[in-house]
Protein backbone atom coordinates (compact mmCIF):
# COMPACT_ATOMS: atom_id res chain seq x y z
CA UNK A 1 0.00 0.00 0.00
CA UNK A 2 1.40 3.39 -0.96
CA UNK A 3 1.45 6.09 1.69
CA UNK A 4 -1.46 8.47 1.46
CA UNK A 5 -0.85 12.18 1.30
CA UNK A 6 -3.36 14.19 3.25
CA UNK A 7 -4.04 17.94 3.06
CA UNK A 8 -2.19 18.80 6.29
CA UNK A 9 0.98 17.22 4.92
CA UNK A 10 3.94 17.74 7.23
CA UNK A 11 7.39 18.51 5.94
CA UNK A 12 10.33 16.23 6.64
CA UNK A 13 12.93 17.58 9.07
CA UNK A 14 16.11 19.01 7.58
CA UNK A 15 19.16 16.92 8.41
CA UNK A 16 21.77 17.14 9.72
CA UNK A 17 20.49 19.05 12.72
CA UNK A 18 22.02 19.98 16.06
CA UNK A 19 20.08 19.43 19.29
CA UNK A 20 20.87 20.38 22.87
CA UNK A 21 20.44 17.69 25.52
CA UNK A 22 19.36 18.20 29.15
CA UNK A 23 23.03 18.27 30.23
CA UNK A 24 23.68 21.19 27.86
CA UNK A 25 25.74 19.12 25.40
CA UNK A 26 25.18 19.56 21.67
CA UNK A 27 24.56 16.46 19.58
CA UNK A 28 24.43 16.22 15.81
CA UNK A 29 21.67 14.06 14.31
CA UNK A 30 22.05 12.97 10.69
CA UNK A 31 21.23 10.10 8.38
CA UNK A 32 23.39 7.02 8.66
CA UNK A 33 26.24 6.43 6.18
CA UNK A 34 28.30 3.36 5.21
CA UNK A 35 31.32 5.02 6.88
CA UNK A 36 29.50 4.72 10.23
CA UNK A 37 30.30 1.01 10.44
CA UNK A 38 33.20 1.51 12.89
CA UNK A 39 31.19 3.94 15.01
CA UNK A 40 28.31 1.49 15.23
CA UNK A 41 30.61 -1.34 16.32
CA UNK A 42 32.21 0.90 18.96
CA UNK A 43 28.79 2.03 20.20
CA UNK A 44 27.53 -1.57 20.29
CA UNK A 45 30.47 -2.61 22.49
CA UNK A 46 29.79 0.35 24.80
CA UNK A 47 26.25 -0.94 25.45
CA UNK A 48 25.70 -2.84 28.68
CA UNK A 49 24.30 -6.38 28.44
CA UNK A 50 20.95 -4.97 29.64
CA UNK A 51 20.94 -2.27 26.94
CA UNK A 52 21.76 -4.82 24.23
CA UNK A 53 18.96 -7.07 25.43
CA UNK A 54 16.51 -4.14 25.57
CA UNK A 55 17.35 -3.16 21.97
CA UNK A 56 17.73 -6.57 20.29
CA UNK A 57 15.49 -8.61 22.65
CA UNK A 58 18.19 -11.27 22.72
CA UNK A 59 21.50 -11.73 24.49
CA UNK A 60 24.14 -10.57 22.00
CA UNK A 61 27.88 -10.29 22.60
CA UNK A 62 28.78 -9.41 19.02
CA UNK A 63 26.97 -7.61 16.24
CA UNK A 64 26.62 -10.01 13.28
CA UNK A 65 28.26 -8.73 10.08
CA UNK A 66 25.01 -9.08 8.11
CA UNK A 67 23.14 -6.93 10.65
CA UNK A 68 25.91 -4.31 10.59
CA UNK A 69 25.85 -4.18 6.77
CA UNK A 70 22.07 -3.82 6.75
CA UNK A 71 22.30 -1.07 9.39
CA UNK A 72 24.68 1.12 7.37
CA UNK A 73 22.98 0.48 4.01
CA UNK A 74 19.28 1.19 4.61
CA UNK A 75 17.00 0.78 1.62
CA UNK A 76 15.85 4.37 0.94
CA UNK A 77 12.30 3.48 -0.09
CA UNK A 78 11.82 1.13 2.90
CA UNK A 79 13.85 2.55 5.78
CA UNK A 80 14.92 5.71 7.55
CA UNK A 81 18.06 5.43 9.70
CA UNK A 82 19.55 8.17 11.87
CA UNK A 83 22.65 8.46 14.04
CA UNK A 84 23.44 10.85 16.88
CA UNK A 85 27.02 12.11 17.14
CA UNK A 86 28.69 13.76 20.15
CA UNK A 87 31.42 16.06 18.91
CA UNK A 88 31.68 17.08 15.27
CA UNK A 89 30.34 15.22 12.27
CA UNK A 90 33.85 14.11 11.30
CA UNK A 91 35.43 13.68 14.74
CA UNK A 92 32.73 12.51 17.07
CA UNK A 93 31.43 9.48 18.90
CA UNK A 94 28.30 7.73 17.71
CA UNK A 95 26.11 7.75 20.84
CA UNK A 96 22.72 6.70 19.54
CA UNK A 97 20.63 5.74 16.59
CA UNK A 98 17.06 5.33 15.50
CA UNK A 99 15.36 3.86 12.48
CA UNK A 100 12.07 2.83 11.06
CA UNK A 101 11.26 0.18 8.52
CA UNK A 102 8.19 0.44 6.35
CA UNK A 103 5.59 -2.27 5.88
CA UNK A 104 4.61 -1.57 2.26
CA UNK A 105 1.33 -3.48 2.62
CA UNK A 106 -0.11 -1.67 5.63
CA UNK A 107 1.16 1.90 5.32
CA UNK A 108 2.77 1.58 8.74
CA UNK A 109 6.37 1.68 9.92
CA UNK A 110 8.15 0.01 12.82
CA UNK A 111 10.71 1.96 14.85
CA UNK A 112 13.72 1.08 16.99
CA UNK A 113 15.96 3.34 19.09
CA UNK A 114 19.30 2.69 20.76
CA UNK A 115 21.14 5.06 23.09
CA UNK A 116 24.64 4.28 24.38
CA UNK A 117 24.91 3.85 28.15
CA UNK A 118 25.92 7.10 29.82
CA UNK A 119 23.66 9.09 27.47
CA UNK A 120 20.31 7.80 28.82
CA UNK A 121 17.86 10.22 30.42
CA UNK A 122 19.15 13.30 28.59
CA UNK A 123 16.39 13.65 25.99
CA UNK A 124 18.29 12.10 23.06
CA UNK A 125 15.76 9.32 22.47
CA UNK A 126 12.99 11.94 22.38
CA UNK A 127 14.85 14.04 19.78
CA UNK A 128 15.47 10.95 17.63
CA UNK A 129 11.85 9.81 17.93
CA UNK A 130 10.49 13.27 17.05
CA UNK A 131 12.59 13.30 13.87
CA UNK A 132 11.49 9.74 12.97
CA UNK A 133 7.83 10.63 13.57
CA UNK A 134 8.06 13.84 11.50
CA UNK A 135 9.83 11.97 8.68
CA UNK A 136 7.23 9.18 8.62
CA UNK A 137 4.38 11.68 8.82
CA UNK A 138 5.85 13.73 5.93
CA UNK A 139 6.16 10.55 3.86
CA UNK A 140 2.44 9.93 4.40
CA UNK A 141 2.60 6.78 6.52
CA UNK A 142 -0.47 6.01 8.63
CA UNK A 143 0.93 4.41 11.77
CA UNK A 144 4.22 4.02 13.61
CA UNK A 145 4.61 1.01 15.88
CA UNK A 146 7.28 -0.37 18.13
CA UNK A 147 7.73 -3.58 20.06
CA UNK A 148 9.01 -2.68 23.53
CA UNK A 149 9.91 -4.97 26.40
CA UNK A 150 7.23 -4.64 29.10
CA UNK A 151 10.06 -3.97 31.58
CA UNK A 152 11.41 -1.04 29.49
CA UNK A 153 9.51 1.62 31.41
CA UNK A 154 11.71 4.46 30.10
CA UNK A 155 10.81 3.77 26.45
CA UNK A 156 7.19 3.09 27.28
CA UNK A 157 7.01 6.39 29.19
CA UNK A 158 8.57 8.29 26.28
CA UNK A 159 6.17 6.65 23.83
CA UNK A 160 3.25 7.69 26.06
CA UNK A 161 4.51 11.31 26.21
CA UNK A 162 4.79 11.30 22.41
CA UNK A 163 1.15 10.20 22.06
CA UNK A 164 1.59 6.46 21.45
CA UNK A 165 -0.93 3.96 22.78
CA UNK A 166 0.53 1.02 24.72
CA UNK A 167 -1.10 -2.41 24.47
CA UNK A 168 -0.20 -5.97 25.30
CA UNK A 169 1.45 -7.94 22.50
CA UNK A 170 -0.98 -10.76 21.70
CA UNK A 171 1.83 -13.23 20.96
CA UNK A 172 4.25 -12.44 23.80
CA UNK A 173 3.42 -11.31 27.36
CA UNK A 174 6.96 -9.89 27.80
CA UNK A 175 6.34 -7.35 25.00
CA UNK A 176 4.16 -4.29 24.62
CA UNK A 177 3.11 -2.78 21.30
CA UNK A 178 3.27 1.00 21.20
CA UNK A 179 1.41 2.62 18.32
CA UNK A 180 1.03 6.18 17.03
CA UNK A 181 -1.60 7.39 14.55
CA UNK A 182 0.49 9.52 12.18
CA UNK A 183 -2.60 10.96 10.48
CA UNK A 184 -3.70 12.70 13.70
CA UNK A 185 -2.46 16.20 14.50
CA UNK A 186 1.02 16.13 16.05
CA UNK A 187 1.21 16.38 19.83
CA UNK A 188 2.30 19.84 21.07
Amino acid sequence: MEPSHHPMQATAPTLPTCVTLRNGKQVLIRTIRPQDKGGILTAFHRLSDDSRYTRFMASMHDLPDALLETAVHPTPVRECALVAMAGTEDKGDLIGGARFTIDPHSGSCEFAVTIVDGWHGLGLARHLMEILIATARAAGYHTMIGYVLASNTAMRGLAHRLGFTDTMCPDDATLRVVSLDLTASPAP
